[in-house]
């Protein structure tokens, strides 16, 4: 009897082991393929880096303080992760309408690009409470991944 229920622990705690192992495998090597250079040269970790360099000098104190409100959905063992791919498609949202400065417009569409669809209902209580009227960004809700 005692051998059995011995045999079932081991059977049950090699399982989980292999799901856990899985588990980090598959975020290591989604890390790794954001590290690859892509055809440019660059790999998408470097470009989200240059934009962020890049418009680092249109941040008002102001304007990080809404980003990290828009942010705090997120688990803060990712916050990080996903504050510098926000902030890098708003960098780029930015470089590319030649901005002056970061508008609450930019940060908004640019969290809704860099997003998946499944974090948009988070925004959207978030403008919500803050009084925002989502309705401008409607069509890119529609165009996000």
């Amino acid at each position: 009897m005692l051998e059995d229920l011995f045999m079932w622990f081991i059977f049950f705690w090699s399982v989980l082991v292999f799901v856990f192992v899985a588990i980090g495998g598959y975020f290591m090597f989604r890390k790794f393929l954001k590290k690859m250079p892509k055809e440019d040269g660059k790999s998408i970790l470097d470009w989200q880096e240059y934009y962020i360099n890049k418009t680092l000098h249109l941040w008002s104190d102001e304007q990080r303080k809404f980003l990290n409100e828009l942010v705090e959905p997120v688990p803060e063992l990712f916050r990080d992760v996903a504050k510098g791919k926000i902030a890098g498609k708003i960098g780029e949202l930015a470089l590319e309408n030649e901005a002056r400065e970061m508008s609450e417009e930019l940060i908004i569409k640019g969290y809704i690009l860099a997003t998946p669809k499944r974090d948009h209902k988070f925004l959207r209580k978030k403008l919500k409470e803050k009084n925002i009227d989502a309705t401008p960004y409607e069509r890119y809700f529609l165009q996000s991944p």
